[in-house]
């Protein structure tokens, strides 16, 4: 008998039910007698008992479904060890919990935030495998998470629709893409839509510099300019702020995001048309590509075989096409950035995409 639970947690996207039934048939085409315990909303179910034994039908049919059958909800690593508004534990809760099931392991799909919890967990002496989500794409120690191909596919595709309507109106178009920290989605999703002019938060950009590649191609007879701008993307003058005064010029702000900010600027200098577009939640939403259906049932299966081993304290990830164990002491709290010279950033150079620096 082997006895899991699973929990989704933090933001959602495409592939988390894909990856649940990997771990699932992974396990019950190995063993005779399986029990899988889904907590509801996250670390929440976890900490308040709010769980359901699920069964095969659960996980039938919900290889190409978005979201996650279990729901999700943000719970704050910073706030972990701070006991709740009636003074509960939730570390403590989290466990009497695992405990009062006999648990035999609990397999966390979530992202970094997600990820510190399981390893506190970890430290606590349960058995964890972590399960790498995010379509950010950056937890550290895989070369590639579930949910972030899908997400640069609807990414693409609003750049893909802003180019014929760009054209029609020699405008200049803002696509502004998911990303407060890192810039992969961007980076990804504005070369594969062919934008001119793409803006992350680890390249700090200079405002003339984007003008400058505005400008040169108004002069080379091309009456249109695309931006795909990370929402996260902050100016070489604001990159110099500290975090406290960073964030005290947001809050009084006039502008929803950075990337109206960087519209009125170019509108202010070069008196063109300037308009916005943020497709918003639509990346995290609707079916999970091909890509990570196969990458969603490959972790799984290796997460499975780790479960049958009993070898716990894992995040299961991919590193250099194969799937790998990665120790969560070694990963979890890590974010895996863009860097500014990284050999992807000098190809799109190469072939002329403007990074603002």
């Amino acid at each position: 008998m082997k006895r899991i639970g699973m929990l989704t947690s933090g933001g959602d996207c495409q592939a988390l039910n894909a990856a649940m039934r990997g771990v699932v048939k992974g396990l019950s085409n190995n063993v005779d007698e399986l029990e899988v315990y889904g907590f509801y909303d996250g670390y929440k179910g976890l900490i308040y008992g709010e769980y359901r034994l699920l069964t095969s039908t659960d996980f039938s049919g919900i290889l190409t479904k978005g979201g996650t059958i279990l729901g999700s909800s943000r719970q704050p690593f910073k706030l972990m060890r701070v006991p709740d508004e009636n003074g509960l534990d939730k570390v403590e809760a989290m466990k009497q919990t695992y405990y009062k099931l006999n648990l035999d392991c609990l397999v966390i799909l979530g992202g970094n935030g997600t990820q510190k919890t399981a390893n506190l967990l970890r430290e606590e002496g349960l058995n964890i495998i972590h399960l790498p989500k995010t379509i950010d794409n950056d937890i550290y120690g895989t070369d590639v998470t579930f949910g972030f191909q899908s997400a640069i596919n609807i990414a693409t595709d609003c750049i893909d629709c802003i180019h014929t309507t760009a054209a029609s109106h020699n405008r200049v178009f803002i696509v502004e893409v998911m990303g407060h920290k890192v810039g992969w989605l961007t980076l990804y999703a504005g070369i594969a839509g062919g934008a001119d002019i793409i803006l992350l938060p680890e390249i700090p950009y200079d405002i003339d510099k984007v003008i400058e590649a505005i400008e040169k191609r108004t002069k080379a007879g091309k009456g249109f300019t695309i931006l795909a701008v990370a929402e996260g993307a902050i100016s070489k003058k604001d990159a110099k702020l500290s975090k406290k005064e960073y964030k005290k010029k947001l809050e009084k702000s006039p502008y929803p995001s950075v990337s109206y900010e960087v519209a009125d600027m170019i509108k202010q200098r070069t008196g063109t048309e300037v308009r916005v577009t943020v497709p918003g939640h639509t990346q995290r939403g609707g079916s999970p590509t091909p890509y990570d259906r196969v990458l969603c049932s490959r972790l799984g299966a290796a997460a499975a075989e780790a479960i049958l081993e009993e070898d716990y304290g894992y995040m299961i990830g991919i590193v250099k096409n194969e799937t790998a164990r990665i120790p969560l002491e070694k990963v979890a709290g890590k974010l895996k950035v863009v860097e500014p010279d990284c050999q992807i950033i000098r190809e799109a150079k190469t072939i002329g995409i403007s990074f603002g620096d």
